[in-house]
């Protein structure tokens, strides 16, 4: 485009032929076609910051929050799977049940993990451990930080699809108050069968979507090159995500980013999850159930009769 503006401003000027319209479209269009590029490499700057390896992971921050972590294993029914950890911790004078996805920090730890992308075992030991705390009243602390959950075969034959939706029916039906906070990257169902909360919340460079940026492009564009394109058009940052009402609240994050100070960053976290606490134990069981369905049922945008509702 810049090379065919080039050609025509180069083109002398004869009589009756204007090409101060054509030019003028040109150059506006890239001009769009820049600012459009810089608002995608900004979205695709969350996305890699979402996925920075150094990023505190689950582990790291029940380490930094939750001295004395008692790991639960299991879901006494096939085996365990590493890539969701989850067991009961000390808070501020109360026992709660922290239940969160791990990557891994090396190879062998990511290899043992899977990536962070649990299995039917994960979904299924993360109900075991939501319904332990319902009936003994703990409230439930999530941290979702996956790709997506795993799409293997052998997940399929194990029933992923149905693992996550007993996931989300039983986090839906849970009596005790619920957070749930995207920590690095929230991808499709396998983050939102922990994430069915009274309060979501995000990191501020965190991201969350129902497809990874790469299988979106490569579906809808054939290429997964794409992905900085499919970024900014699946709205995936915390500031879309508020603005949608997807998410209840976004959390800063130390300068430059929580993978510069784990410490500063499990500091914010602490600080937002008492205060989640602290407002959901104030409000009656029956009333919080009720009002978490009604939050994401009031989410997303239709059309009836011609009319767009929300």
């Amino acid at each position: 485009m810049r090379k065919r503006l080039t050609e025509l401003r180069r083109l002398p000027t004869l009589p009756g032929v204007h090409l101060k319209d054509e030019i003028a479209k040109i150059s506006h269009r890239l001009i769009e076609l820049n600012r459009n590029r810089q608002l995608d490499r900004a979205v695709w700057d969350k996305v890699e910051l979402a996925r920075h390896p150094k990023r505190p992971y689950t582990l790291d921050y029940i380490h930094l929050m939750f001295p004395g972590f008692i790991e639960l294993r299991g879901d006494r029914c096939f085996g365990d799977d590493p890539a969701i950890v989850g067991g009961l911790a000390a808070y501020m004078g109360r026992t709660i049940m922290v239940i969160g996805h791990q990557k891994g920090r090396d190879l062998g730890a990511r290899t043992r993990r899977n990536f962070g992308m649990p299995r039917p075992e994960g979904y299924r030991k993360a109900q075991r451990l939501m319904n332990l705390a319902d009936k003994f009243g703990i409230p439930v602390f999530t941290m979702i930080d996956t790709p997506g959950a795993y799409p293997g075969v052998a997940a399929e034959e194990r029933g992923q699809a149905g693992a996550i939706s007993r996931s989300l029916l039983c986090m839906a039906r849970l009596n005790v108050p619920t957070v749930a906070l995207v920590i690095g990257e929230g991808g499709s169902g396998g983050a939102l069968a922990l994430a069915l909360a009274d309060r979501v919340l995000m990191l501020e460079n965190s991201i969350y979507s129902v497809i990874s940026p790469e299988s979106c492009a490569a579906i809808l564009w054939k290429d997964a090159g794409e992905a900085h394109l499919a970024a900014q058009t699946l709205k995936l940052t915390s500031s879309n995500l508020i603005e949608l009402g997807a998410v209840d609240g976004v959390l800063p994050e130390p300068r430059g980013g929580a993978h510069r100070d784990h410490e500063a960053a499990a500091e914010i976290v602490k600080d937002a999850l008492e205060d989640s606490l602290r407002e959901l134990e104030a409000i009656h069981p029956r009333v919080r159930r009720q009002e978490r369905f009604q939050k994401f049922r009031r989410m997303g945008v239709w059309k009836e009769n011609g009319m767009t509702l929300f």
